[in-house]
């Protein structure tokens, strides 16, 4: 797997896993430095279940067994005594008592962590090819809704800057009857965290059926619209232990590495086109800027 977090991957996991295999990742969410001492048997033990099942939760969560999930979280305990972000003395937990300072530290921390993550994980090939489509496309639909829809809007934004015909589509509504006009001549983008948000998978695999190149950009490798996707991009989210923080902003930073990597690959590609359009444009915003006025 590529060099992430384990319990980040749990973590993503487990609003979908149920009865016994939610106990054991919870378990170790907990505990994860005691795993590591913990044999198969004695940590179904430990969770009420068996061996057996165990193995299932490796499986689960992708892993091909428990010494593969052993290794993974030696290796996730060694990169955090070597990192200078502070998580390992920190931890996630925030509490309704703890100070300003422990709050900048512990939500700074996480929000750093998801976007070197993300970082570390990029599928080269996949942003190789993604970037290809996208430069070479004769239109660019972007879908998402919430807090993925004001990243549909920074992606219109950019691409739009460097000269890509791209609209970013935040209702459902008008972005399947943008869908359906779509031809394998284009591309449509599904922004998403979960990857099972309902308003963006419709367009999306709308576009698929259209012959249009879909890519999607969520944090799940197995949610439906990465299943839906001919190429994936996947982000990272580390989250803090407090009410209303699932799906933090951490998340979105890591989504908008992958869109300002994408932009700059793109604008890249086809440099001839992105410059003349930088140059038509970049007297734009200067010329709204508001003087300061000096005092004497």
């Amino acid at each position: 797997m590529p060099p992430t977090d384990v319990t980040s991957l749990i973590r993503t996991e487990l609003p979908r896993l149920a009865g016994s295999l939610r106990k054991v990742g919870e378990l170790i969410l907990e505990d994860p430095a005691g795993v590591t001492h913990c044999s198969a048997a004695e940590l179904g033990r430990r969770t009420g279940t068996s061996q057996a099942t165990v193995t299932r939760f490796c499986r689960a969560i992708g892993l091909d067994s428990y010494q593969h999930l052993l290794i993974e979280l030696a290796q996730e305990r060694g990169r955090g005594e070597v990192s200078d972000w502070g998580s390992a003395e920190i931890g996630p937990d925030i509490s309704p008592d703890d100070d300003l300072e422990r709050v900048v530290q512990v939500v700074g921390s996480a929000d750093l962590r998801a976007v070197q993550q993300t970082i570390d994980r990029i599928d080269l090939d996949a942003m190789e090819r993604a970037a290809q489509a996208v430069a070479r496309a004769r239109r660019i639909d972007v879908y998402g809704v919430g807090g993925s829809g004001a990243v549909a809007q920074e992606t219109e934004t950019r691409l739009f800057r460097i000269g890509c015909s791209v609209r970013g589509w935040t209702e459902v509504h008008a972005a399947a009857t943008s869908a359906a006009l779509l031809t394998p001549a284009d591309v449509a983008v599904g922004i998403s965290h979960s990857g099972a948000t309902r308003e963006t998978i419709e367009p999306f695999e709308l576009a698929k059926e259209r012959g249009a190149t879909t890519v999607a950009i969520t944090s799940d490798p197995r949610s439906p619209l990465a299943r839906a996707a001919d190429i994936r991009l996947i982000s990272t989210s580390t989250e803090t232990i407090f009410p209303g923080r699932t799906g933090s902003i951490g998340g979105r930073h890591s989504v908008l590495v992958l869109i300002d990597c994408l932009y700059v690959r793109v604008a890249q590609l086809s440099y001839q086109r992105a410059s003349a359009s930088l140059a038509l444009t970049d007297h734009i915003t200067p010329r709204h800027a508001v003087k300061s006025r000096r005092t004497r």
